[in-house]
């Protein structure tokens, strides 16, 4: 019985640890769980990705999951996610967007192809005794480029933990889209334009790195350049 309950509180610290982005922030307001966002397979587990070349490396859908509706966002807005339960493990926070192609919807589309385009990043503080982000965060956000065109996208939130990041295939990949479609857009359309899977590598300095020593001296996201319009 003890051996048991041990178990259980280990596998409950362990899934505390993790987290996913199932509610849409958007308007001035926290959506529902999973109403804009693609349901995740680790909707219950909190687990992450850590196999780079995985096609859940797009949104990491759960494909028996309930269908999801778009949001209608203006170009130029802000737009983020509510994080379960919070970000706790060190590393970079990405957005990426993907424009639904003529025929498909957000809600039916899985953003397979090179369709991405990076949007935000953000750096580590370096010092001589450690590298640090962010961390704590229950909400993140990006704004939608003004200039992109009007129309359907998925919005795709990625988080990586690189605590472990010392061997490859130690990175912590957390993802989630949000499906929204962008109103008063522009005509300049995103680039360059990666796939998931193909846009990372485990052997990106990006993704194996030890980041406890000796310190890094400097850092660089996986992925592509971000577009600015």
């Amino acid at each position: 019985m003890q051996l048991t309950t041990a178990l259980l509180l280990l596998s409950a610290s362990v899934a505390s640890a993790h987290y996913t982005f199932p509610g849409l922030i958007f308007n001035g307001a926290v959506s529902a769980d999973w109403q804009y966002v693609k349901t995740t397979t680790n909707k219950w587990s909190h687990g992450p990705i850590t196999d780079v070349t995985s096609s859940d490396m797009r949104c990491y859908k759960d494909p028996a999951a309930p269908i999801a509706s778009t949001a209608n966002v203006a170009a130029g807005s802000s737009v983020g996610f509510r994080v379960d339960t919070s970000i706790s493990h060190p590393g970079p926070l990405m957005f990426y967007l993907a424009k639904v192609p003529s025929g498909r919807t957000a809600a039916n589309w899985d953003g397979d192809g090179a369709v991405w385009f990076k949007i935000w990043e953000n750096r580590p503080t370096i010092t001589a005794s450690s590298i640090s982000w962010p961390s704590g965060q229950t909400q993140v956000s990006v704004n939608i480029p003004s200039c992109i065109p009007s129309g359907e996208y998925l919005l795709r939130v990625e988080h990586i933990g690189l605590h472990g990041a010392g061997s490859a295939g130690g990175a912590q990949i957390y993802i989630a889209c949000g499906q929204i479609n962008v109103t008063g857009g522009g005509s300049k359309a995103g680039s360059p334009l990666v796939s998931f899977p193909g846009a990372y590598k485990a052997s990106d300095p990006g993704l194996l790195i030890n980041i406890y020593w000796p310190v890094p001296t400097s850092y660089t996201n996986p992925g592509p350049s971000v577009f600015t319009c």
